[in-house]
């Protein structure tokens, strides 16, 4: 089965690319399982129940968040009453969302998602690592897909969490940073990895906002709004291919679309590359 990660939604113009190419992916590369990282996707800072349902409802089977989770205080309800977005888990047990939730992929296997938040350069949170052990001694033996959104500032982090989970999850895979990392791979014990998958929106930007504002603040140190850029947009995310019998991942694909790129010949052309390559390997 194939899933897909979409990095950090920014913005108006994240979410336009977003909604569009989403039903286009899932047919192309025979999707089976989409989960979206959407915690910036309203103005670039938390999420709206209205954004939330707009994104499900174009093909995201799940919504992961990250350090603005609660920037929009209406989200909450969704956070306590919806199965298909999820807080980080390393958060206290009070904070409103689900520290994970198991969905019905396309194929009709259970996939279970785990957010997790970093340490390193973050709000203080609890143990990352406990946190996962925790999550997965809860997990049922039946569910053998799992996928981890770790939103994390520090590639050692991401490193740490993904070799200590290393043949226990399908995939750990990185979000927060925006920009996307070159070290995907399968870790020896059958988990998928990447630093970071990237960041969806405008990427004629600093990490998706407007270049002259955030130039001028930091040369300044004056406060200026950090507005959502508005050009060059691109969707980022990685596709993991899984054996669902035995969750272990089998081949992982960045991917990186640009508007001009949604269409059938260029995205008959990136299913082909996602489809035909054998799996990448760490032996």
């Amino acid at each position: 089965m194939r899933l897909l990660l979409v990095g950090d939604v920014v913005g108006k113009p994240g979410r336009r690319i977003v909604t569009r190419a989403l039903p286009l992916l899932r047919r192309h590369c025979r999707l089976d399982f989409i989960v979206v990282n959407a915690e910036n996707a309203a103005g670039g800072s938390g999420l709206t129940p209205e954004l939330f349902y707009e994104i499900v409802e174009a093909g995201a089977n799940c919504i992961t968040m990250g350090d603005h989770i609660y920037s929009r205080r209406q989200l909450e309800a969704v956070l306590r009453n919806d199965s298909r977005i999820v807080r980080p888990a390393n958060y206290p047990p009070e904070a409103p969302g689900r520290e994970f939730t198991i969905l019905t992929a396309a194929n009709q296997e259970p996939v279970a998602v785990i957010s997790l938040l970093g340490r390193v350069f973050m709000r203080p949170v609890d143990c990352y690592l406990q946190a996962a052990d925790r999550v997965l001694d809860k997990l049922s033996s039946l569910v053998k897909v799992i996928l981890i959104d770790f939103h994390a500032e520090a590639t050692s982090d991401k490193q740490i969490l993904g070799r200590y989970l290393d043949g226990r999850v399908s995939a750990v895979l990185g979000t927060h940073t925006h920009v996307p990392t070159a070290d995907e791979q399968i870790l020896p014990g059958g988990t998928a990895f990447q630093c970071d998958v990237g960041m969806t929106g405008p990427h004629e930007s600093i990490i998706g906002r407007r270049i002259d504002r955030v130039l001028y603040t930091t040369r300044t140190f004056e406060p200026t709004p950090f507005e959502v850029a508005t050009e060059d947009v691109r969707l980022n995310g990685t596709i993991v291919e899984v054996d669902p019998l035995t969750g272990k991942s089998l081949g992982i694909w960045r991917l990186s679309l640009r508007e001009s790129d949604l269409t059938e010949t260029i995205l008959s052309q990136v299913a082909k590359s996602v489809i035909l390559p054998p799996a990448r390997r760490t032996e």
